[in-house]
């Protein structure tokens, strides 16, 4: 292959590579994550920290629930169906959305006196 067809090739490409990445954009209407935002909870004395999310509406996202207690504790909430064991001492996942704009109450099922907190979407 000459020297002007391997560049013409690599501007081939370049072109392909560019217009694929705006594509990702334009879909995903952000700069290109499958999730509008990550957060991150601990659960640490039988209580969430923090206590109080704040989400997109309309947006999917994912909660990393850290359990730095020695005991399991669950991520529960009924309004946004959502019910997650986090084994003592370990890190869990859970994906949520796209939810109404609105306030979600979530707890911890094993210790609901202490462990409460609320996602407000907006």
């Amino acid at each position: 292959m000459s020297g002007q067809m391997v560049d013409r090739a690599k501007s081939t490409l370049g072109a392909a590579l560019v217009a694929a990445v705006v594509a990702v954009f334009a879909i995903t209407g952000n700069s290109g994550f499958a999730h509008a935002q990550d957060l991150t909870v601990t659960i640490k004395d039988h209580k969430f920290q923090p206590t109080e999310l704040r989400v997109p509406a309309k947006k999917r996202f994912t909660v990393y629930v850290i359990n730095d207690d020695p005991t399991p504790e669950e991520f529960e909430s009924t309004s946004m169906k959502i019910e997650k064991i986090i084994a003592g001492k370990s890190k869990g996942v859970v994906r949520i959305g796209p939810l109404d704009p609105g306030r979600y109450e979530f707890f911890g099922d094993f210790n609901q006196a202490t462990a409460q907190g609320i996602m407000i979407a907006e």
